[in-house]
């Protein structure tokens, strides 16, 4: 069994793990694929933990951690609680993100639209994300099935970020039962984080 986890961070490379491990047949290996110095030390701690053989290859930047239990590997609770034993959840920071559009900047669409994606991406996997990602008008298609984003924005709920829509823009577009991440929310809530929040980054 193998775990691409290059670009994530932890818990997440964590979680992916204990999940996996409790899943291998007798004499199975799981390899885990990373590309970030914190994630390998977590994932040592683990292997050592769950009484597993490490093995450690390097090629460049990414690093191949090659889980080989010695027993049983039974999963004693959820993993993502699990894994907070083996690595702190990243921090979030007080910011409040509001996405107005899909497309970033004027110019070209099909140009702005890969910005926007890739700016969504570098958010999704610093070391600190927002507190709190609203998505209103245009940018509440990022949130909704076909949304080349939605791996990004899960990844970001997943690390603590509130993810919230504008429910009346998901109607507008007749996209309301679309939404795949995230919760919806109306313009008075949206009004009350805005002025509880000073200083809210609109992209």
């Amino acid at each position: 069994m193998k775990i691409d986890a290059r670009n994530r961070t932890c818990p997440k490379p964590v979680v992916l793990t204990l999940e996996a491990l409790p899943k291998l047949a007798a004499g199975e290996s799981l390899q885990v694929l990373v590309n970030d110095s914190v994630a390998e030390g977590n994932l040592t701690r683990l292997a050592d933990e769950k009484d597993c053989e490490l093995g450690v290859e390097r090629s460049g930047k990414d690093v191949t951690l090659t889980f080989s239990p010695r027993g049983e590997v039974a999963a004693s609770e959820a993993a993502a609680t699990e894994a907070a034993a083996f690595c702190d959840v990243p921090d979030r920071t007080s910011a409040v993100v509001a996405v107005d559009t899909d497309s970033m900047g004027r110019g070209s669409d099909e140009l702005g639209h890969i910005l926007m994606k890739g700016l969504i991406y570098a958010l999704a996997h610093q070391d600190q994300v927002p507190d709190t990602m609203l998505f209103y008008n245009g940018g509440a298609r990022l949130t909704c099935e076909g949304s080349e984003s939605l791996e990004d924005i899960r990844e970001l709920e997943s690390r603590g970020t509130k993810v919230l829509t504008c429910g009346t823009c998901l109607d507008f577009y007749g996209i309301r039962d679309k939404l795949a991440v995230g919760g919806v929310t109306n313009l008075y809530a949206i009004a009350q984080i805005v002025a509880a929040r000073p200083g809210v980054t609109v992209l």
